[in-house]
């Protein structure tokens, strides 16, 4: 029985078709590795372009796959261009975060990052953000409390008297009392002393003038004295 052996043409044909496939999966393999190996930028927070209402105490970036910390960076510069990166980044699950200095100003932030890969390829990128107000927001201080009704009425001041007026408050104490006086200026105590005098003076008088009479009755007539009968 004769042999059939296949034709040139049909053994060469299924060759092209064959290494068509394997130049696919070659190319499909060297496209997807980078992929897997290198570390994508998923989010950050404040968000690029975002207007926030004051300026955040940190700056967060969140990839698809953690970070190494040898080699990433994140430095955040404040709308007056001095930068306020806060000590070095901190590496929690997927996310890098970056502390911010205490006292923040208003404004336009850039932040400026780059990343290092599991496999050692870095990453980096810029955004910004505006803050409408400063960090920490300064409260007004508290005004002095009103005072109530009836407040003044419990604290009079005095009211200082004229200078023509004297002071109702000492003249009772401060006044010496002022003895009467008739109408010449003599106090009525001088006319009182001289009336007592006269009056004791009279009195003595009437009480001599009485002795004197009863010492005349006395010596009526037959009556003698101590050198013998009186002549006549």
């Amino acid at each position: 029985m004769p042999s059939v052996v296949p034709a040139p043409a049909a053994r060469a044909g299924w060759r092209p078709a064959v290494l068509a496939l394997v130049l696919a999966l070659v190319l499909a393999v060297l496209a997807a590795s980078p992929a897997e190996a290198h570390n994508t930028l998923r989010s950050t927070d404040p968000a690029d372009g975002s207007t926030v209402p004051a300026a955040p105490a940190q700056v967060t970036l969140t990839f698809d796959q953690p970070a190494m910390e040898l080699g990433t960076q994140v430095v955040v510069t404040a709308p007056d261009g001095v930068v306020v990166s806060d000590g070095p980044v901190r590496l929690v699950d997927s996310s890098v975060v970056q502390p911010l200095v205490e006292t923040l100003p208003a404004g336009a932030y850039t932040v400026d990052w780059r990343v290092t890969s599991a496999d050692g390829h870095p990453l980096s990128g810029t955004f910004g953000f505006t803050a409408t107000a400063a960090s920490p927001v300064l409260e007004p201080a508290p005004a002095d409390p009103a005072p109530t009704e009836g407040a003044a009425d419990a604290t009079p001041t005095p009211e200082e008297p004229a200078a023509d007026e004297p002071t109702d408050v000492f003249t009772a104490t401060a006044t010496p009392p002022v003895a009467l006086a008739d109408d010449d200026g003599v106090p009525a105590w001088v006319w009182v002393v001289l009336a007592v005098g006269v009056l004791a003076a009279l009195a003595g008088g009437g009480a001599a003038l009485a002795a004197r009479r009863r010492a005349a009755t006395s010596d009526g007539p037959g009556s003698t004295d101590a050198d013998g009968p009186s002549e006549r």
